[in-house]
């Protein structure tokens, strides 16, 4: 049997900011970020399985993605840590707000890699992370493939 991909779609709310750089996303702002997570593998074959014809279960997928990326920048402001923006995610701190630190410019394409470190950590052994595709804007997107990495 071969390789099958299946594709599970998120959806979360961010903030971030770009320090340095030289246009309005200089300042805080937010996205209703959109995630397509893509793996390969092969169906499950075993019909004594409960995951028979199954490459890998929706669900458990699911509970990857959420646990590692959903739940933790669902409407968080996320900032650079390296940079003077430090000082503004300890005054959003203080009042409360869920702030990440990260150590990128937390742009769609650095996102959607440190997703992708994320994910395959968690993935069964015989299950692949083909593809992510983080959208910011219906319009705007970043797409990471295995096969470029």
């Amino acid at each position: 049997m071969g390789n099958i991909r299946i594709t599970k779609q998120f959806s979360f709310e961010a903030g971030h900011a770009l320090y340095g750089y030289d246009g309005k996303c200089k300042n805080v702002h937010g996205h209703s970020y959109k995630l397509s997570v893509t793996v390969i593998g092969k169906p499950i074959e075993d019909p004594n399985n409960v995951k028979f014809g199954m490459v890998i279960d929706f669900g458990d997928l699911k509970k990857i993605v959420k646990s590692e990326i959903v739940d933790v920048f669902d409407h968080a402001t996320v900032f650079n840590k390296n940079t003077p923006h430090v000082e503004l995610a300890k005054e959003l701190q203080d009042r409360d707000h869920s702030v990440l630190l990260v150590d990128y410019q937390p742009t769609s394409e650095m996102m959607v890699i440190d997703f992708a470190h994320k994910i395959k950590k968690h993935l069964p052994k015989h299950i692949a992370l083909h593809s992510l595709r983080l959208s910011e804007t219906d319009t705007s997107c970043a797409e990471w493939y295995a096969s470029d990495n």
